[in-house]
């Protein structure tokens, strides 16, 4: 008996890691210290000490089961850009800057071509948010997890000058709310999602003209990273004062997190069109407007507080970073919380 029999194929790790490498390489920032394969990562804080007073941000998350219909696909090669994209947004949400990514893989088989792929799609997600890949680890769970079935989570450190912190509590009656075009459902939701359509290979093949493209592909969609957008808008000179990234319990959970006690945001339904994978996913499950608007981000994946004489600036700010933004609605007086009209 050995370790192979028992099913964890040791062999398999090393050639999963060589063939990572090159995609990797490819995240790489001057301060990342040493290369892949060390029992930890190493990052220089030397830029850090440049700051006044340098806080360090940390986020973790993974992409739910969103990963199902990456297996039922076989697809692998986006889910990385996910799990990279739930960290650094929310990273970014309070003014920081992402330095560096450690993701996490749980197989029941390492199939290394495979695991190389999804790596790939994490060092794509890292390249979208300039941040180091400098480490993770890959393990084998046979007899807990199918051999084709996997999991990917990952963590993500980054800094901000405290001075910079968007923390919200400068929001007052009168600021404009900017609202960020997402990319798609990005990975929230999706335990409702496979209870409302059939996530199997034909069903998620099938095309759709009102999507211009099949379920799967209109599913699978890469969370959008707004990381180079949020600091466009810093660049351009605008203050945000309070910034909610839109996942797990859509409008009504995370607006309400950037507010201060005494205002409360309304935004307006009808101030941009919401994608079409929504109104499908509303009609086919018969699923009621405040519980789409509860559970999805709705076509908004990130949601600005600005003052309202830099809405225009912010608005040209982020169109010249490549994003699709709106003027959603407004902040008022009264009791914290959202009303959507």
């Amino acid at each position: 008996m050995d370790y192979k029999n028992a099913g964890v194929d040791i062999e398999a790790g090393y050639k999963s890691v060589e063939l990572m490498k090159e995609y990797v390489k490819k995240t790489m920032r001057e301060e990342v210290l040493g290369g892949l394969g060390g029992f930890s990562g190493a990052f220089s804080l030397k830029k850090i000490k440049e700051m006044e007073e340098p806080v360090l941000l940390s986020g973790t998350d993974g992409c739910g089961t969103k990963v199902k219909l990456a297996m039922v696909l076989d697809k692998h090669d986006t889910i990385g850009i996910d799990a990279v994209a739930m960290c650094v947004n929310d990273i970014a949400c309070a003014g920081g800057e992402p330095l560096f990514f450690l993701d996490y893989i749980a197989c029941g088989k390492n199939y290394p071509e495979k695991i190389a792929t999804i790596v790939s799609g994490v060092a794509e997600g890292c390249m979208q948010s300039d941040a180091a890949l400098i480490g993770g680890e890959t393990a084998e769970h046979p007899g807990l997890m199918q051999e084709d079935e996997y999991d990917l989570a990952g963590f993500a450190v980054g800094v901000v000058d405290k001075k910079d912190l968007i923390t919200g509590e400068k929001i007052k009656q009168g600021d404009v709310l900017i609202g960020i075009a997402s990319s798609g459902v990005h990975s929230n939701g999706f335990s409702l999602v496979r209870k409302v359509f059939d996530i199997t290979k034909e069903s998620l093949e099938t095309y759709y003209d009102e999507l211009g493209k099949t379920l799967g592909e209109a599913l699978l969609a890469p969370t959008r990273i707004y990381v180079k957008a949020l600091r466009s808008v810093k660049e351009a000179g605008v203050t945000i004062k309070g910034c909610s990234h839109i996942t797990g319990g859509g409008f009504y959970e995370n607006i309400p997190r950037m507010l201060p006690e005494g205002v409360k945001a309304v935004v307006k339904k009808d101030s941009y069109e919401v994608p079409a994978i929504f109104r499908l996913l509303a009609k086919t499950g018969n699923i009621e407007e405040q519980m789409m608007y509860n559970t999805y981000n709705m076509g908004i994946g990130m949601v600005l507080a600005v003052d309202a004489q830099d809405a225009d600036k912010t608005l040209e700010a982020l169109k010249n970073a490549g994003e699709t933004a709106y003027v959603v609605g407004g902040v008022e007086a009264g009791e914290k919380g959202i009303t959507i009209q």
